[in-house]
């Protein structure tokens, strides 16, 4: 994408309204605009890097065998109401009427809605397991949104339900969600701790969110620093194989690991001082297994392999796709701007011509774009007649994982210069070299 045809509305300033750095760098990238308190349009840049996310959201749920769906964003009050929860969120749910006056929700969740789905399609055990997910808008009525799309009342979300014969099954379910859950944040290039939380207005027993330490996070969270040292990435799994994905849970669940909800004080003492951590931090995501909390009252039942028509044992697990935006900025930044983990950056390389009048910098800058983008490597090509110092700074801004700068002096030598934006590492190579490494690179992330 060349910027001159692109929408980018950068800021210069950091706007009044922001008050965390995620929701001040989406700002001034021109990623995101207001439209009223909690809701945001996605402009260009914004919405490339939410779709990165969600391919990778969705990529990991298929692997871990779910399937993928779509609800709709209002429900009929009538199945909340069957469940018992229509008045559980008070003021948070957006209550509507349509003109016939019946009632009707802006969905702040869809357990009533898969199990309505799920009781008119499936009777019998050897459908089972099933794991349905979506991606799909929701809405709480916050009383204060604040914090950019970190906690806002419009919200992008990974919501997934799971259908199981029994306990034990549907304890298989939650474990396999908890290992693909740290997949998809490794995959992100983030360190998501899980702990011990509540369930709130969800329900069950039994529930782990994924956190991650930031000193703008709202949560309170205390855990044995050992967790930052184990590997989420898993390499390859089968998710069928239940006692390896049960290891891999009681692995990362036997340290210490709670939210503020559930802290044990005692508990925590127990740990060993140099390794007892109490921090904040962003949650991303959130598994439960609440049993039979909502196939009971709206009569999903199963027929088992006795005969005998039983209620289906269920879970929910969600994961915060626009939220994770703001995450990974709260994660990865500096003093400059973004720093976008490769997999998910709206461009894999920045390329800036340092003379736009210059027909060699010209011709140069033209023949990486086409080279490059015929590799299927996305580039945002800074072809405007700004000044160079306007550009890097644009470019360190936006944080691109990789920056091409082509300029009249390094050309003279037969070099044009690599940055890593991360590091900030920058060398002179020759174009055929700059070709190779980007290439590598490149060729590196579709293989991880």
């Amino acid at each position: 994408m060349k910027l001159s045809k692109y929408f980018l509305p950068v800021l210069k300033e950091v706007p009044a309204e922001a008050n965390i750095i995620s929701h001040q760098l989406m700002l001034r990238c021109g990623m995101i605009k207001q439209t009223t308190a909690g809701i945001y349009s996605w402009l260009p840049l914004g919405f490339k890097v939410l779709k990165k996310i969600e391919e990778i959201v969705h990529d990991e749920q298929i692997k871990a065998g779910h399937i993928p769906m779509l609800m709709p964003t209002i429900q009929p009050a009538e199945l909340w109401q069957e469940s018992g929860r229509y008045d559980d969120y008070g003021k948070e749910m957006l209550r509507i009427q349509d003109r016939q006056d019946r009632n009707y929700l802006y969905g702040p969740t869809n357990e009533e809605l898969i199990t309505d789905i799920f009781r008119s399609n499936v009777s019998s055990y050897k459908d089972l397991p099933l794991t349905l997910y979506h991606i799909q808008w929701k809405f709480r009525d916050e009383l204060r949104p604040r914090f950019g799309v970190m906690r806002g009342r419009e919200f992008y979300m990974k919501d997934g339900y799971n259908f199981d014969l029994n306990e034990k099954d549907a304890i298989n379910a939650y474990n396999r969600h908890f290992v693909s859950y740290l997949r998809t944040f490794n995959r992100m290039g983030l360190q998501a701790i899980p702990m011990k939380a509540e369930t709130g207005p969800i329900g069950g027993n039994y529930s782990h969110e994924f956190l991650v330490l930031a000193n703008t996070g709202e949560s309170t969270v205390f855990f044995d620093k050992t967790l930052l040292d184990m590997d989420t990435d898993q390499g390859k799994l089968n998710y069928y194989q239940s006692r390896d994905i049960e290891k891999i849970v009681e692995r990362f669940t036997k340290p210490y690991a709670r939210t503020e909800d559930t802290h044990d004080e005692n508990l925590f003492m127990e740990v060993p001082e140099d390794c007892r951590i109490e921090s904040k931090a962003i949650e991303v995501g959130q598994i439960f297994y609440f049993g039979t909390k909502y196939s009971e009252p709206m009569k999903a039942f199963v027929v088992s392999p006795d005969g005998k028509r039983v209620p289906v044992h269920m879970g929910s697990h969600g994961i915060g796709v626009s939220r994770l935006v703001g995450a990974i900025i709260e994660a990865s930044h500096d003093e400059k701007g973004i720093i976008w983990p490769e997999p998910v950056a709206p461009f894999f390389a920045g390329l800036i011509n340092l003379n736009y009048r210059d027909d060699e910098c010209i011709k140069v800058c033209n023949d990486l774009y086409e080279e490059l983008g015929a590799n299927g490597i996305e580039i945002l090509y800074d072809d405007t007649d700004e000044r160079p110092g306007a550009k890097f700074a644009k470019m360190d801004l936006i944080g691109l994982p990789w920056q091409i700068v082509v300029g009249p002096k390094g050309l003279a030598e037969g070099k044009i210069e690599l940055v890593y934006r991360r590091t900030g590492a920058a060398t002179l190579f020759t174009v055929g070299e700059v070709l190779e490494k980007v290439s590598t690179a490149h060729k590196a992330l579709l293989e991880a």
